[in-house]
């Protein structure tokens, strides 16, 4: 069941982003300060975290709209749960993301991901979901790291 995020998921949601190996404990820290901070905010319709909950969460992603845009929105983050991943759990989050954008008349929806070998079951994801690459900045996270932009457009 794909639902809103509650404060309550706070914990698990940053075990899952530890489990799955790809944050540094600078940015789990970091991902405890952006819940805190959404739910101490009142209603902003620029962003929303959803959870993907089966008896507990094994995914979730975060979404917030770009700012000076018309209906350009960024997924942050998407996590699938380790052993919970390769059951099609994050492309139907992915999905659900785009369907709710659409919803909101979002045009395009970006997602950033780093170019290291580690993340290319990433790319490939996102590729398989029908995002295509639109941009590259070389070494953006360190050297080596470029940041690859991926971009999908969106219609009803």
């Amino acid at each position: 069941m794909i639902r809103p995020t509650i404060p309550d998921d706070t914990t698990a949601l940053i075990a899952l982003a530890d489990a799955s190996g790809l944050f540094q404990p600078n940015q789990l820290e970091e991902l405890g300060e952006m819940l805190s901070e959404y739910f101490s905010c009142s209603s902003d319709s620029n962003r929303f975290w959803i959870t993907d909950d089966d008896n507990g969460a094994v995914g979730v992603a975060y979404c917030e709209m770009e700012r000076m845009t018309d209906e350009t929105w960024n997924l942050q983050l998407i996590a699938i749960r380790p052993d919970r991943q390769g059951q099609g759990r994050g492309a139907t989050l992915l999905r659900y993301v785009e369907q709710t954008l659409m919803a909101r008349s979002g045009r395009v929806l970006l997602v950033e991901t780093s170019g290291t070998p580690d993340f290319e079951r990433t790319r490939a994801f996102y590729r398989k979901c029908g995002y295509e690459e639109e941009a590259r900045i070389r070494d953006f996270y360190q050297a080596g790291a470029d940041k690859i932009v991926y971009r999908k457009a969106l219609s009803a």
